[in-house]
């Protein structure tokens, strides 16, 4: 039996109440069920390429600090997960308290920091 499918699917939210991502501890994925992130023990969201992305609230919800003097050191991605299947239904979002000026709804505002393996801007380049 698929060890995901024993494990409970998390849906992450964006302050408008969507359901953008999904969490199978520790890894994060897309709603096409692509691999897009993994979360740390910490709360502390990466991307596929290993980059900081934001931190996963109590919400739940990804987000990061509107102006950051320095991003927090590239990790090294854990190995691929195979993809996920997403769930048929999935829960209404909780209410969520306002955000302050100076923290952002990463899922919301910047979704392009969270990417599948074949895309995004800080990929390598194959020429």
């Amino acid at each position: 039996m698929n060890t995901q499918a024993q494990r409970s699917v998390i849906p992450i939210y964006t302050s408008r109440g969507d359901a953008d991502a999904f969490l199978v501890y520790p890894y994060l994925f897309d709603r096409l069920g692509e691999w897009i992130g993994w979360v740390t023990a910490d709360r502390q969201v990466y991307s596929v390429l290993g980059f900081f992305v934001g931190v996963l609230t109590a919400e739940p919800r990804i987000t990061r600090k509107r102006f950051t003097a320095t991003l927090k050191l590239h990790r090294t991605p854990p190995a691929r997960p195979p993809r996920l299947l997403i769930p048929a239904t999935i829960p209404l979002a909780p209410l969520m308290g306002d955000l302050h000026f100076g923290v952002i709804d990463v899922l919301l505002e910047e979704p392009e920091r969270l990417h599948t393996l074949d895309a995004g801007e800080l990929q390598q380049d194959l020429d």
